[in-house]
């Protein structure tokens, strides 16, 4: 039998080195008795990569763990709270949103700031998040952690791995290079807000509760969509896949920002929401002030309030039917602004669903997120850690 080339082996190696942390990752508190059988490797390899990553500061030893077998039942193992930690940012319409979570997917650090970016040239966006970054990273460093890298969700289209933004019609960017406005040593990735928010849906929920098969979606001032196979994000051929806010649902409805006319953010994206209900999108509390209006006048029954987000459910449903019709997803997963206002969109949703899906019996789950609008930056900061994860010695501390 031939023996391993050097780089077999390291590349194996690295290979065990992700599969024990996963295995803690996703167990929270192990022994390394059930690594070993939840990875199948013989206990004694598991050990000496426990060891490697115990010494490199991945890993913390917590003392006996539950025993589920005969004999002394050995030290559990988890994920350190210290150490390499992911950054996620959120640029949106009208604010940005830092924060910092460590291995153990805790969120350590974030930083909020509530200020228009609609119409701002990108130089002027992009200065003011390095500066809540560098806010966030001071945070997280007297929280004795130190950034892997730096991942940024924006309301527009990124070409598949890359950092350009090709089109932001709510910020009013075009091929905008995120990196050439945020330079510095760490790795910086760039992609649609509403793929970050499915991955923490996807990423965060138990997994016996997560559908391998869903479509998430959002609302800010438009909607966002993201498409879930197999436990994998559906990104398309150059990453546009998912802009559900700019499938037409009357075709000769008003104009959308896009070009086109109709489409679905144009009935049930925020504005359009406050707008059909009477109530003031810019006034003194600015948009979440408007959004907890909106529900307080759902919640007394107000006509106007009830309409409109009858109108938005309708419409929703319409879009989604198509999107059902053609992926067949398990669930349909409502996050951002829509899982605040379910309770008053789900009827007309379900309803418009169930008339329109064509396969007995398809009409998917509907679900709420416990994320919230929370979502893009806690996936674009998972999406580091599970980075890290993926490929430990790199980001191993110097010693």
């Amino acid at each position: 039998m031939a023996i391993p080339a050097p780089s077999s082996q390291r590349e194996m190696r690295r290979r065990n080195l992700s599969r024990v942390l996963h295995a803690v990752a996703e167990a929270g508190q192990v022994s390394r008795a059930a690594v070993a059988a939840r990875i199948g490797l013989t206990r004694a390899s598991v050990s000496t990569l426990v060891e490697e990553l115990l010494r490199a500061g991945f890993l913390v030893e917590l003392g006996p763990g539950r025993s589920g077998g005969v004999g002394r039942p050995g030290n559990a193992l988890a994920l350190t709270d210290l150490g390499p930690c992911g950054l996620g940012a959120e640029i949106g319409v009208d604010h940005l949103t830092v924060c910092a979570v460590d291995l153990r997917g805790q969120v350590r650090a974030r930083r909020t700031d509530e200020a228009p970016n609609r119409g701002e040239g990108p130089a002027a966006v992009l200065r003011r998040l390095g500066s809540l970054t560098e806010r966030v990273t001071d945070d997280a460093g007297a929280a004795g952690l130190r950034p892997a890298g730096l991942a940024v969700a924006v309301p527009g289209l990124v070409t598949r791995s890359s950092t350009t933004v090709v089109h932001a019609p709510n910020l009013g960017w075009h091929n905008t290079d995120i990196a050439e406005h945020l330079p510095g040593p760490l790795r910086l990735t760039v992609d649609n807000e509403a793929n970050f928010g499915a991955l923490a849906e996807l990423w965060q929920r138990e997994p016996e509760d997560a559908p391998a098969d869903f479509v998430h979606v959002s609302a800010e001032v438009g909607i966002g969509a993201a498409v879930v196979l197999d436990g994998q994000l559906l990104r398309g051929r150059r990453g546009f896949a998912g802009e559900l806010g700019h499938v037409p649902v009357e075709p000769d409805g008003p104009d959308c920002a896009c070009g086109g006319s109709g489409c679905l953010e144009q009935y049930a994206g925020e504005a359009a929401m406050l707008g059909a209900a009477g109530v003031e999108a810019h006034g003194a509390g600015g948009r979440s002030a408007a959004l907890a209006e909106l529900q307080a006048r759902a919640e007394r029954g107000d006509t106007a309030a009830l309409a409109a987000l009858r109108r938005a459910g309708r419409a929703l449903g319409i879009a989604l039917a198509a999107a059902v019709n053609l992926l067949d997803p398990r669930a349909v997963v409502l996050g951002g602004t829509l899982a605040g206002l379910a309770p008053w969109l789900l009827p007309s949703l379900d309803a418009e669903l169930r008339r329109r899906t064509a396969a007995p019996g398809a009409v998917p789950e509907l679900a709420v997120s416990a994320i919230g609008s929370a979502g893009p930056s806690l996936g674009a900061a998972h999406s580091v850690v599970r980075t890290v994860l993926s490929d430990p010695l790199p980001y191993a501390a110097a010693r």
